[in-house]
């Protein structure tokens, strides 16, 4: 259920530029490839520096492997942008923003490229910070088992889950996002995998 509602289901549409989100998952560069070869945009940022789930399986920052996995998938050097600094959702949007300013870019329409429990959180991010644009999300067509399997750890991913909802939730309380209605049934789904312990992605 919190794996469904994560995902905004947007139709896709050419955009003028796709952002691909840095994250301990490789599939967000896979998915980004594979949009870039379906013709929806020519132009491509992964931005990203290193975070805890991220530092050991990418030691020089998300966006630079993120970069070297999509040139491996046949995307030409030439159409990537790469940020790699970012810490945080808000730092991609924002630095992500300055780079295409000063690439001489300001685009109009913007496809997010995330994990697919990150699209919500994402877009409510990029509302909130760059709201001229129009923002559209995507990430790997997986269901939740095959993403698991993917990733190799069910904890992680569950935590991951749990904790993005927590930010959909408080974010926009602290000004980092715009709110989004979460459903009841959701938000039963979300006090009960606190109670039963996924909670180590949990912001205080």
């Amino acid at each position: 259920m919190i794996w469904d509602y994560h995902q905004m289901g947007h139709d896709l549409t050419p955009a003028d530029v796709a952002i691909g989100l840095g994250s301990h998952d490789l599939g967000v560069a896979a998915a980004s490839a594979d949009l870039y070869h379906a013709g929806l945009f020519t132009a491509l940022v992964f931005t990203g520096g290193n975070s805890p789930t991220a530092k050991a399986r990418f030691p020089r920052g998300e966006a630079v492997h993120f970069r070297e996995h999509a040139l491996e998938l046949g995307v030409p050097d030439d159409a990537i942008l790469v940020e790699p600094n970012a810490a945080n959702t808000g730092q991609n949007i924002t630095f992500t923003r300055e780079l295409l300013a000063a690439a001489g870019i300001v685009p109009e329409t913007v496809l997010l490229v995330s994990k697919p429990y990150m699209e919500r959180r994402s877009f409510a991010t990029a509302r909130k910070l760059w709201p001229e644009v129009e923002v559209r999300c995507a990430s790997e067509p997986l269901e939740l088992d095959d993403y698991v399997k993917s990733i190799g750890d069910e904890k992680l991913v569950l935590d991951m889950l749990v904790g993005d909802l927590q930010r959909v939730i408080e974010y926009p309380k602290l000004g980092f996002a715009i709110a989004q209605d979460v459903p009841e049934d959701v938000h039963d789904a979300y006090e009960s995998l606190i109670r039963d312990g996924f909670t180590s992605r949990l912001i205080d």
